[in-house]
């Protein structure tokens, strides 16, 4: 049996709600490969940050540092700043841990309808570099409460981060279709953009060495979000800077049918450090208790650690079940339906132990 240690941080509002939801579907589909998953659970967040004054305690990097893979809900609250609930939990995580890559698949999934016209199925990446570029901690505030005052914050892109990042892009594109798609906004922003748009043109060229079928092109960041609205199903692979990917992917994301569907991975690609598996999604403490959220993104979450944590095939019988549940209508309320977070949970249980078959038949089919 294969066995897998998992730091489990439900955080805030829906968090507590699809988290528990999340899991249930991970255990089942896992129980048909013969995998077991050792849930750790930890109750950091803004309930621990007011009894402690601390998003996660002193030693909190250390103790997620004995764990396979980190599964998290949400972080965030209205009554206490995102520069507490980020910065003290999640952007640590990252940082400490070097997830530099943050993936983030969009696509059409069955039985949804767009919320654009789609003329043609949507299926790509975002591979959003996930530790520098404008999300740095240099900078500050002057001259605070007079007509001088003034707010720096400085952008940060190094060769090495870049480098990285485009090379993990790189060579999914080769698994995919082929298409690398780099955002910049080098036209505006004369000495980070341009940087960037070199380092990936340089590391592009050398993986297309030997894959000749790699093609990159450089959009500006403002025609490509307009591309995406108007021919979304056109981009394959695209990566971006910190910020940048930030927002791409949120739009990616609700032009596929809802935020709410939308899983991410927060990746250390050389697996020196664990990587993180979370939903896109807030906390969304409008809806909190009301057993109405959304958890396809912390499934579908779930199903990329699967995938990361060496398990290909539980990941896409996951993927299978709640799609097929989309198919056969059940959505919640943010997808135009009327189930409960259970009444979907229900559906995608039914479906783990009926479309294993059928997806053992596909392999079979694949095999030469």
């Amino acid at each position: 049996m294969t066995s897998a240690s998992i730091a489990v941080v439900a955080g805030d509002g829906i968090g507590q709600e699809v988290m528990p939801a999340a899991i249930r579907c991970v255990d089942a589909v896992t129980a048909h490969y013969d995998v077991s998953l050792d849930w750790r659970e930890y109750d950091w967040g803004s309930d621990f940050y007011r009894r402690t004054g601390a998003m996660m305690p002193v030693d909190g990097i250390d103790q997620l540092s004995k764990h396979d893979a980190i599964f998290l809900g949400a972080v965030g609250t209205p009554d206490i700043p995102d520069t507490e609930t980020l910065w003290g939990l999640l952007i640590p995580i990252r940082r400490e841990f070097q997830q530099y890559v943050n993936l983030r698949p969009a696509r059409t999934l069955p039985g949804l309808t767009p919320v654009l016209r789609a003329d043609q199925p949507i299926d790509m990446v975002i591979v959003r570099e996930n530790n520098e570029g404008e999300y740095s901690e240099i900078g500050g505030r002057y001259a605070r409460g007079t007509e001088a005052e003034a707010a720096i914050q400085e952008a940060v892109f190094t060769r090495t981060g870049i480098t990285r990042v485009a090379r993990f892009a790189a060579d999914l594109a080769v698994t995919r279709r082929g298409s690398l798609t780099s955002a910049t906004k080098s036209n505006g922003i004369v000495h980070t953009m341009p940087f960037w748009d070199e380092v990936v043109a340089g590391v592009v060229d050398e993986v297309a060495a030997d894959h000749p079928g790699l093609t990159l092109r450089n959009v500006l960041v403002d025609a490509l979000a307009a591309a995406l609205v108007l021919r979304p199903w056109d981009f394959d692979v695209i990566v971006a800077s910190n910020l940048l990917g930030d927002i791409l992917s949120d739009l990616a994301s609700a032009i596929t049918g809802s935020i709410g569907v939308a899983p991410s991975a927060n990746l250390n690609p050389p697996r020196r450090y664990p990587s993180m598996f979370e939903p896109v999604h807030g906390s969304a403490p409008d809806i909190a208790g009301q057993g109405i959220a959304n958890p396809i993104g912390q499934i579908w979450s779930g199903a990329l650690m699967l995938d990361h944590l060496g398990q290909p095939r539980a990941a896409a019988h996951l993927v299978a079940a709640f799609e097929q549940a989309l198919a056969d209508g059940v959505r919640t309320r943010d997808l135009g339906g009327t189930a409960g977070t259970e009444e979907f949970v229900t559906a995608v249980l039914a479906n783990i132990d009926s479309v294993g078959p059928t997806l053992d038949a596909q392999q079979e089919e694949r095999q030469p």
